[in-house]
């Protein structure tokens, strides 16, 4: 491995990088933003929905989470516009990843939900707080505690899961690295490169997790 060559190779090559660390990091904060918002309701009518809504919750989040990503990423782009939904590589990849992020996180709120005493709930009931105010000020705070390190998880698991999306064609970080190896065939030199700023993202993800944790901890 020639490092001075590498090094010289990788300064010429910096922008086409940079665009894919930004493509990846907008990627990824909109499917993780979506599908973490979707996801809290998912998970709430999955915990108090009723009937038939609750068992098309439970489908969706079964049949999500028990479909590969890559199938997900390639439905979205192609599928979908056979029904007249035209989405771009960009919006397609969004949708799938935030589509699936949502589903992880519908489980994960559903899971903490239910670790809740049902006295806290029966007490905010007494009180007269409503539902809203309930979720808000007992239920939620206490939620969050418990959700974090598995929706920090779920985070990362979306960054490396937009690796897939140079498939339809995103300009992410793989696909700029794929693209300047077969321009220098530095395979090895890139690769490792490339995995070291997918390691960078997905720390700052989880010192970001570490500082809300810490932020919602209650004293001991």
């Amino acid at each position: 491995m020639d490092i001075a060559a590498f090094l010289h190779v990788l300064w010429l090559a910096r922008m086409p990088i940079l665009k894919g660390v930004g493509v990846t990091i907008s990627i990824s904060a909109l499917a993780i933003v979506v599908g973490t918002l979707v996801g809290v309701g998912v998970g709430l009518v999955l915990t108090y929905g009723k009937g038939p809504l609750r068992w098309l919750v439970r489908g969706y989040t079964d049949f999500i989470r028990g479909t590969p990503v890559l199938v997900l990423v390639l439905a979205s782009y192609y599928v979908l516009g056979t029904v007249g939904v035209d989405l771009g590589p960009f919006e397609a990849g969004v949708f799938a990843l935030a589509v699936f992020c949502s589903s992880h996180v519908g489980e994960i709120v559903r899971g903490a939900l239910q670790s809740i005493p049902r006295g806290q709930t029966e007490a905010a009931k007494a009180i007269g707080l409503t539902f809203p105010q309930t979720f808000a000020y007992v239920l939620g705070p206490q939620a969050l505690r418990q959700m974090l390190p598995a929706w920090v998880n779920t985070a990362a698991e979306m960054v490396k899961a937009s690796t897939l999306l140079s498939i339809i064609g995103v300009g992410e970080l793989l696909l700029r690295t794929q693209e300047l190896i077969s321009r220098t065939f530095m395979s090895l030199e890139f690769y490792l490169f490339a995995g070291l700023l997918y390691f960078v993202i997905n720390y700052g993800i989880e010192r970001f997790g570490r500082y809300i944790e810490r932020k919602t901890s209650v004293p001991s």
